[in-house]
């Protein structure tokens, strides 16, 4: 079933993008788990599409059609996780060239480029890509191949502006690309303000239930060379999504956009609620008119500012620690987008990343806005 281009995300997610089971006649689109697919006895493929599952699902496909039109993108790739998806990306980077990446992002990222880019050769430059003038300065002295921005970012909640980091980049003949996890597709659109390519870790808010690790890159640009090699690469290095987990995606998918609004609502009255409470010290949330990357936000982020967010308390680590330990509500786990609220004591995960000791991340999750806020209530003292 083919639906129109006019549709709102929420219509075009909870529709799975048109997707059914033809042959059943069920609403919910088939999962196909076969590894291989038949020829004829003219060994003619029965169906075109389709050879080896390392590269032909058609539940994959389904899910990252869905993906391109909440996206705005022309064409979308999932990945088994995000990592694999910006493995995917920077291996496209040649020998002795150099990249340009946001400091103070997501650590995974930020631990595997230097290992990556020591062992090709590869000039890595962090910058804090939030000061427009420092963003400008890297790109025009190192002439970078790609530039990587996050936002907003984690644990910190910086926003950069795409548009003029998307002219930063592409003055200097760079791409821009984005990881856009935090804010998912349904917050903002980077692809429509100037990004060549945009990556999500999907196992966050776009799968929503804690239960699937995927990644996803998107682009307008679907003919680029780089979009090619990309492909290439995924197929050659077997960094597939299996069809079960892409099943799961989807179904996910399925409820983002509700989800998404319900944790922006909590988040945003959580954020106000800690920012005047006593013994909080600070609150990094864009939605803060405070935050010094909000009108940036207001303008890139449509229907809010998402589900993540990070405070500092007074008493520093012991007090921190002990917070996190009185929440009930609140799962002490690692990760973020769930439908379950989860928060970190991030200098106990990364004490090597130069983290506060008495930062405390947090992800909200769909459970009732005031139970949440009494649960940080009676946790803070």
């Amino acid at each position: 079933m083919t639906l129109p281009n006019d549709l709102k995300p929420s219509t075009i997610a909870a529709q799975a993008g048109g997707a059914i089971d033809r042959q059943s006649g069920g609403v919910v689109p088939p999962l196909q788990p076969s590894t291989t697919f038949l020829r004829d006895e003219d060994y003619r493929l029965v169906n075109p599409d389709n050879i080896y599952l390392r590269d032909n699902s058609d539940i994959v496909r389904i899910a990252e059609n869905v993906l391109a039109r909440l996206e705005s993108a022309e064409e979308t790739l999932l990945f088994p996780s995000g990592m694999a998806a910006i493995a995917a990306l920077f291996r496209t980077t040649p020998t002795g060239a150099s990249v340009v990446v946001q400091s103070g992002i997501y650590w995974g990222t930020t631990k595997w480029l230097r290992d990556f880019c020591s062992r090709r050769q590869i000039a890595l430059h962090e910058v804090d890509a939030a000061d427009p003038k420092a963003l400008d300065e890297a790109c025009a002295v190192h002439a970078p191949y790609l530039v990587f921005i996050e936002t907003p970012s984690n644990p910190w909640l910086k926003t950069t502006d795409f548009a003029h980091a998307a002219t930063c980049a592409h003055r200097v003949g760079a791409l821009l690309a984005v990881d856009s996890t935090a804010a998912t597709p349904v917050l903002q659109k980077p692809l429509e303000l100037g990004a060549d390519i945009v990556m999500h870790s999907a196992t966050k808010a776009i799968n929503g239930h804690s239960d699937v690790l995927a990644g996803v890159l998107a682009t307008s640009a679907p003919a680029a060379k780089v979009w090619t090699e990309i492909k290439a690469d995924r197929h050659d290095a077997g960094a597939v999504i299996g069809p079960f987990e892409a099943w799961l995606l989807l179904r996910g998918i399925r409820t983002l956009p509700l989800r998404v609004k319900q944790m922006c609502r909590s988040t945003q009255a959580i954020a106000e609620y800690l920012s005047a409470h006593p013994k909080v010290t600070d609150v990094y949330y864009p939605g803060l008119a405070s935050h010094p990357g909000h009108a940036i936000a207001a303008t890139q982020m449509q229907g809010g500012y998402g589900s993540l967010f990070s405070f500092l308390v007074k008493g520093g680590g012991p007090e921190a620690l002990a917070v996190v330990g009185r929440l009930k509500l609140f799962h002490r786990a690692t990760s973020l987008g769930g439908v379950e609220s989860l928060v970190e004591h991030r200098h106990t995960i990364e004490p090597h990343t130069g983290i506060p000791e008495s930062l405390i991340r947090a992800s909200v999750g769909i459970e009732d806005t005031d139970d949440l806020i009494t649960d940080l209530d009676k946790a803070l003292g």
